[in-house]
């Protein structure tokens, strides 16, 4: 039982870890992106409007879409290296 309960711990430490990796980096390109860089951004151009715009209306979007497939992945991957199966 104490070697299942330390898979267990193991795991669930592997998957905070894989959370707060991937929420910072959407709290960067969002926040980051989106409000802070966005006066710099705004001096280049994505399919004619200001990156910075972009960024803040459709590219924390389009990052956060990935980041839950790469989220998905990174845990696929977890489940099977500890045994674990749908």
């Amino acid at each position: 039982m104490e070697e299942k309960q330390q898979r267990a711990t193991a795991y669930w430490k592997i998957n905070l870890r894989y959370l707060l990796i991937l929420l910072s980096i959407w709290f960067a390109v969002s926040y980051g992106a989106g409000i802070l860089l966005a006066d710099w951004l705004n001096s280049f151009r994505l399919g004619g409007f200001q990156l910075g715009f972009w960024f803040a209306q459709q590219g924390s979007i389009y990052v956060f879409v990935i980041l839950i497939f790469v989220y998905v992945f990174l845990m696929n991957r977890l489940d099977r290296k500890f045994g674990y199966r749908e």
